[in-house]
């Protein structure tokens, strides 16, 4: 993707899948498993800040990851790391992601534009 700035809402994304999940425990959190959702820390670069966010457990292993900002260049193939407070509790390789910051503002504007039936009844302008 390339994107006409650094910081374009095109690079920003708050939603992704990861694949099955290797936890270092073996199993997912015992919270995750009884609530089928949680909250943690999530990374996908060495050394960026911890990203709040929330995991959803999927039958398959793998989890939704729905941060509480949008992150910068999350891509597929990238890897996933959760952790809760200091320890890591596992990762997953990111397959997909949700839509775009930039595709969620198109999509609102488009929401908020004028109905046929409103412009229909506009008079016109003599």
């Amino acid at each position: 993707l390339k994107a006409p700035s650094r910081d374009h809402p095109a690079l920003y994304r708050d939603l992704l899948r990861t694949s099955r999940v290797h936890w270092i425990a073996e199993e997912p959190p015992a919270e995750l498993v009884r609530e089928k959702m949680m909250e943690c820390h999530f990374r996908f670069r060495h050394q960026m800040a911890l990203v709040p966010c929330v995991l959803t457990l999927n039958q398959d292993g793998s989890v939704w990851v729905t941060l509480v900002k949008p992150a910068r260049a999350i891509t597929p193939g990238q890897f996933a790391v959760f952790y809760k407070g200091d320890e890591c509790l596992g990762s997953g390789k990111i397959l997909r992601m949700g839509p775009s910051v930039y595709t969620l503002q198109q999509g609102k504007n488009r929401e908020e534009s004028p109905k046929k039936e409103e412009i229909d009844k506009i008079e016109p302008a003599t």
